[in-house]
């Protein structure tokens, strides 16, 4: 004897929207799991591009039904728009490797195929971290609220190597989901001061391609600021000694930045001295 018949909503939640969600990943082995397990009801199509993982990373996104492609590592955008071209669908849902969707907001995104295709072609979604000792994100948390759900033939992550945003065409106004991505994005202090620190190197790097220069005076306030910004405005300070912590980083980080900007302009202007002596007649 069969059973009964699975409900209407039932089976709309059980419904693969036309939406890809992609992924890009570097030995995210003990963080991607849950990336996955959490969105892969979503989609038929779950891209993971993965940058030479040395970790099993590869491996366990495949044995969760991700289609994995490895491509060497470009920088931040251009590595997230080599993710979009691979994607089969229109629809994108972008996420980090340490980054979850909770129950709450899959069922906002079903909602929005509810009667057909969304109203609008970009929607921005709060990112909310949680530090370790957290089991969900505190209740007065700052949230960035970057678009993330999006048509790609109506926006396209910008070609910068540090800075990863979605650039919409012009006249595109994005909605808002109420819901939060859960973004784990400390592992430890160690591990998040090693990888700042490894991001403002790139970050010095992209300003001198660019030719910006930074003055020399704000490497005497790039600490301080920041630290406000971060604890302050940020919000850090609501969790507590570790938002202290975290907030230090922060501002450590911001401060290798431009302090590696003045070490490469002070060894370029060196090197320049020593292929253009003076002229000692003068």
């Amino acid at each position: 004897m069969s059973g009964a018949p699975a409900s209407p909503s039932a089976a709309a939640a059980d419904r693969r929207l036309p939406l890809s969600v992609f992924i890009i990943a570097h030995n995210e082995v003990d963080r991607i799991g849950a990336t996955i397990r959490a969105v892969r009801g979503l989609t038929d199509d779950l891209v993971v591009v993965d940058s030479g993982s040395t970790d099993g990373t590869q491996a366990l996104a495949a044995a969760l039904g991700a289609r994995v492609i490895h491509n060497p590592w470009p920088g931040y955008g251009p590595q997230k728009r080599f993710a979009e071209e691979q994607c089969r669908h229109v629809w994108l849902l972008n996420l980090d490797a340490d980054e979850v969707v909770p129950e709450d907001l899959g069922r906002e995104i079903r909602a929005l195929w509810a009667a057909g295709e969304p109203r609008r072609p970009a929607w921005r979604i709060g990112i909310a971290e949680i530090f370790p000792g957290e089991g969900r994100p505190h209740p007065l948390a700052y949230t960035l609220t970057p678009v993330r759900l999006y048509r790609k033939d109506r926006g396209r992550y910008a070609a910068s190597p540090v800075h990863d945003r979605v650039a919409l065409e012009p006249g595109v106004m994005p909605g808002r989901l109420r819901g939060v991505i859960h973004h784990f994005s400390v592992r430890s202090l160690g591990d998040q001061l090693d990888k700042l620190n490894r991001y403002s190197d790139q970050q010095a790097e992209d300003l001198e391609t660019r030719g910006v220069v930074i003055p020399t005076w704000r490497v005497f306030v790039e600490l301080p600021g920041n630290f406000l910004k971060a604890y302050l405005g940020r919000r850090h300070f609501v969790r507590g000694t570790y938002g202290f912590l975290t907030a230090m980083n922060y501002a450590i980080s911001r401060h290798l930045r431009v302090a590696k900007h003045v070490e490469r302009r002070r060894v370029a202007a060196a090197r320049q001295d020593r292929v253009d002596p003076p002229d000692p007649t003068f």
